[in-house]
Parts: structure tokens; C-alpha cells; sequence
């Protein structure tokens, strides 16, 4: 069995695992939710409702994934809600704030379109699995501390999202804010549906209103609608495609990333004339869709019947809800985002990601949603300027018994060739990192000759090999440090036995597009045809013969 069908049922058995402890009351979970997850956002409950509704029917339309079930989910309402009430207040300032709500889903929309329109959706990819890890855990724990004004009856809570003021207000109204009741009635779930006296207030009845003129062309709040838009559209087309890979891959099917997020672009612009906010895909109600044997986007379209059928005739019987009730629903939602089983692993493969998913979190946990999200690309643009402008090297030896030349640290048992260095380069040779290519290989080579001068009877470094097979590509600041690699060998002098001779560079399989690049600059003319070979094992067999000639 293969490595990506192993990861394919292990995700399965994930998924079967989440869907079989959400299997019952499906709908009635999924209403809960979306109300629930109208709160984060601060919004009132039905908006949650409207944006289960409109979204998944228009991606049922345009969407490729046959798997993805479309609605409100918890990050994206958290970081909206954050961001807006950044700006303004969602009570004292109540329809302005509904209005840039929409105004940043029609701006979020915007964005999804274009990048699937112009085929840019590479730059979600800038938030790697590790940084969004660590978003969604801190994101999380966020959402937790969020929900503890419905757990203790807190009437004045702190608006900021950070641990330090949500511990802060909760510390704060320790002896004058809390409701002791309220606390005595959530240690029972019983006893908390019985008594809890905070009640959600009545849930607008009928569907989506129009809400074409409630969003901001002009003014002050344009800007910091579009602002926000982007953030959240970008956030919510990574949880999307990364949803939507996931179940291609699980059922052998290709997904069409620039067909998505047009899908889900248009979906969002017009839910946000439609009294709706950013709405994507969900993972939980994907793994429900999974497996309850779904296989087209249909399944999208069930879903909006019964939101239909909700808004029409259910709506009232939502004020008997309890705010505490909402909470810890809320919280049962978001504990599976923290996964601490992915920040392990991730310490094992990669330390660098590590940092990236730990400075997520505490990012988001100690100051903001957005300062998490830049703190996450911030370290994943830095793992990837380290990685371009200071590519691996290596030294390569002889496999006993084989013609093949492999990473003498990988290989234990690979030997050195007495008077020959191969040094192998693991990247393309750009501007960025030309110079340091051309200097790591001459401290190889002078490790390599004081090597030589402190063993007995070993000859002297004749040859240097560059082997260039992943050289996948070379610019002209690539190609003049080659020239300055040569000309440096030239003037080094290598004294033993009363000879002085410099290291001849050898080239080893250079790819069809370096060849062609290193013929046009007449690099090849400067060490000479026959100083390029197809293998590394050609280069050293070329170089045996000269070897024997001038070993003492």
C-alpha cells in the first residue's frame, strides 16, 4: 500500500469518526450552529440561517467539488466578527455594522472571483498546513474564551479577542458580574435546559431579505469593507480548497481550484445581497455528506430546503434557546480545531513549520486574529526566502558495487573518489542565491583538501565535480558564479611533492534548459566541452586515468 492511499484512509477514518458522533439530529446540529456562529460574528441569529441558505444552492451551480458542503463556519465568523467590531460596535452601532458585514462579504467575493478569473489561487498556498494549523488552534481557544460571558452570566465583557483582556474582564467581574446560577445550572446539562434564564431573543421569521442597498459603494467604510473582505475571502477560500482536496483525493477525482474559487466568490457576492455573510465550505458538514453517500453538490441543494423550510415555519421556536446553550455548542464546534496530534507531528518533520504553527497561535491567542494570520504568511515567507537563497548541497561518494553516487550523509557506506570532490546542488541557481552556491562549494573544497593535508598517502583534490541534475534552471547571476567558481579554481594553488596545480571544474547531467542557457553565455567554451558530462559516474571514469598519472 502506498503512502497517499494510507493518508487517504486515514482522513476516511477521521471523517467516519467526526460523521458517526454527528450523525444524529444532523439538522437540528447544523441550525444550532449557524445561529451559534452568527453570534461570533455579531450578528443577529437569523443571518446565520440566510447564509446556509443562498451560498450552497449558487455553489450547487458553479462548484467542481462533489463533496463540499457550503455554510458558515467557525474561523471565518470569528475573524469577522473581530475585525468588524475593530470598527464598529455591533450594538450601540447596529446597522452600520450589519452593513459593513455585507459590504466585507461582497469584497470577499470580489477577491475569490478574481484570483480563480486570473488563476492566482498560488497565493493561498502561502498559508501552509502548519500556519493554518496553528490559526485555527489559537483561532479555537479564542472562540472558547469567547463563549465564557454565556457560561458565567457576564453581562459587561471585554470586545477584544486576546487572553490577556478576555482573562482580564472575567477576573474583573469575578465578584460583581458572575451569575452563580447560571454556573451551578452549566455543571448539569439537565438542569442548565431547565432553569438558564438568558434566552436569544426572537428569530426573524421568513428567508433572505434584499440587502443590494445596505452595502457600502462610497465612504469612509468602502475602504475598511474591502479591507476586511480580503481577509476573510482569503481565509475562507483556504479552508475551502484545503476541504475540497481532501475528499477529491479520498475519492480519485480532480478538483478545479480556479473553477472553485470563482464558485465561491460568486456564491459570497451574492449572499451579501442577500442579507448573508462570508460563507465557505465546512468541513464537518462535509464529512456528514460523505457519509451519508452523497455524491454530487445535490446535497447542497437538500441542505438549503430544509434552512427554507426553518426560516419559514421553526424560526419562533428558537427564542427558547439559552445563550448558555449556544456556547457550549460553539465550543464542542471549535475543540476540534485544536489539533495538537498535527503540532506534534510537525515538531518530528519540521521545526521550521513548528515555528510558523506555534507563531499562528499565540498570535491569534495573545493578540489578534489578524496579527495571527500575519504572523503565519510572515514566517511562511521566510521559510521559503531561506530555502531559495540557501539551497542544500551535498557531498557524494561512490555506492561499493554500483556505478551510483549518493549524499555520503545519507549513505554511510558511499566513499569518497581519492582526488576527486563531487559536489551536488539541490536547487535552481538564481540571483538570490548564486553567491552563496559558489562560496559553499569552496569551503567544501577547502574542508576536503585540509582533510587531505592531515591523512597519510592520500592524493590531492584534482578534480571538482558539480553534479547539476535538480538544477532545474540558472539565470546570469547563476551563470557568472560558475565563471567566478572557475576562475577561483584557476588561481588556487594546491601544494604537495614540490606540483602546484589548481582543480579542474567538471559539469555532471545538466538539465536541457541549463545546457542551453550555458551554451549561450560560452560558459562551455570557457571549461571546455569535454569537461561536461551525461553522469557523474562518466566524470570520474574521465578523470581516473589523469589520476594515476600524477598520484606520487
Amino acid at each position: 500500500m502506498d503512502r497517499s492511499t494510507e493518508e487517504a484512509q486515514t482522513k476516511e477514518m477521521d471523517i467516519r469518526s467526526l460523521s458517526s458522533s454527528h450523525h444524529h439530529s444532523q439538522s437540528e446540529r447544523y441550525i444550532h450552529k449557524d445561529i451559534g456562529y452568527a453570534k461570533l460574528a455579531n450578528l443577529d441569529p437569523q443571518y446565520g440561517l440566510y447564509s446556509s441558505f443562498v451560498p450552497p444552492l449558487i455553489y450547487a451551480f458553479m462548484g467542481s467539488s462533489r463533496d463540499i458542503a457550503i455554510g458558515p463556519v467557525a474561523v471565518v465568523s470569528l475573524l469577522l466578527g473581530t475585525m468588524l467590531q475593530n470598527e464598529l460596535d455591533p450594538i450601540n452601532e447596529k446597522a452600520q455594522y450589519q452593513r459593513l458585514a455585507f459590504t466585507a462579504t461582497f469584497f470577499a467575493g470580489i477577491t475569490q472571483v478574481t484570483l480563480g478569473f486570473f488563476r492566482l489561487g498560488f497565493l493561498i498556498d502561502f498559508l501552509s498546513h502548519a500556519a493554518i494549523v496553528g490559526f485555527m488552534g489559537g483561532a479555537a481557544v479564542t472562540i472558547a474564551l469567547q463563549q465564557l460571558k454565556g457560561f458565567l452570566g457576564i453581562k459587561k465583557f471585554t470586545k477584544k479577542s486576546d487572553i490577556i483582556s478576555v482573562m482580564h474582564s472575567v477576573v474583573a467581574s469575578a465578584h460583581h458580574g458572575w451569575n452563580w446560577q447560571t454556573i451551578a445550572i452549566g455543571a448539569s446539562f439537565l438542569s442548565f435546559l431547565l432553569f438558564a434564564k438568558f434566552i436569544v431573543k426572537n428569530i426573524k421569521k421568513g428567508i433572505n431579505p434584499s440587502s443590494v442597498n445596505e452595502i457600502y459603494f462610497s465612504g469612509d467604510y468602502l475602504l475598511k469593507g474591502f479591507r476586511i473582505g480580503v481577509v476573510a475571502g482569503m481565509i475562507g477560500l483556504t479552508e475551502a480548497i484545503a476541504i475540497g482536496r481532501t475528499f477529491a483525493a479520498m475519492k480519485d477525482y480532480q478538483l478545479d481550484g480556479n473553477k472553485e474559487m470563482v464558485a465561491l466568490g460568486a456564491m459570497n457576492v451574492v449572499g451579501s445581497m442577500t442579507s448573508c455573510y462570508v460563507a465557505t465550505g465546512s468541513f464537518s458538514r462535509s464529512a456528514v455528506n460523505f457519509m451519508a453517500g452523497c455524491e454530487t453538490a445535490v446535497s447542497n441543494i437538500i441542505m438549503s430546503c430544509v434552512v427554507f423550510l426553518t426560516l419559514e415555519f421553526i424560526t419562533p421556536l428558537f427564542k427558547y434557546t439559552p445563550n448558555a446553550i449556544l456556547a457550549s455548542i460553539i465550543i464542542n464546534a471549535v475543540i476540534g480545531l485544536i489539533d495538537i496530534g498535527a503540532a506534534t507531528l510537525l515538531w518530528k518533520i519540521d521545526k521550521f513549520d513548528f515555528v510558523a504553527c506555534m507563531g499562528a497561535f499565540f498570535g491569534v491567542v495573545f493578540s489578534s486574529v489578524e496579527i495571527g494570520l500575519l504572523i503565519a504568511v510572515s514566517i511562511s515567507f521566510a521559510k521559503i526566502l531561506l530555502q531559495v537563497t540557501r539551497p542544500r548541497t551535498a557531498i557524494l561518494g561512490k555506492v561499493p558495487r554500483t556505478t551510483v553516487y549518493r549524499n555520503i550523509q545519507q549513505y554511510p557506506e558511499a566513499t569518497k573518489v581519492p582526488g576527486v570532490l563531487i559536489v551536488r546542488v539541490d536547487s535552481a541557481i538564481y540571483f538570490s542565491n548564486s553567491n552563496y552556491v559558489k562560496e559553499r562549494i569552496l569551503r567544501w573544497l577547502e574542508d576536503e583538501e585540509e582533510e587531505v593535508k592531515a591523512a597519510t598517502y592520500q592524493p590531492r583534490i584534482q578534480f571538482l565535480i558539480v553534479e547539476m541534475s535538480p538544477v532545474t534552471d540558472i539565470d546570469t547571476s547563476g551563470i557568472h558564479a560558475l565563471e567566478g567558481l572557475h576562475r577561483s579554481l584557476e588561481k588556487r594553488e594546491v601544494q604537495k611533492s614540490g606540483d602546484v596545480v589548481a582543480p579542474q571544474l567538471i559539469l555532471a547531467n545538466p538539465g536541457p534548459v541549463v545546457m542551453d542557457k550555458l551554451h549561450a553565455s560560452s560558459f562551455t567554451s570557457l571549461i571546455g566541452e569535454d569537461n561536461i558530462f551525461l553522469t557523474v559516474a562518466d566524470a570520474v571514469s574521465s578523470c581516473a586515468p589523469k589520476l594515476v598519472e600524477e598520484q606520487p
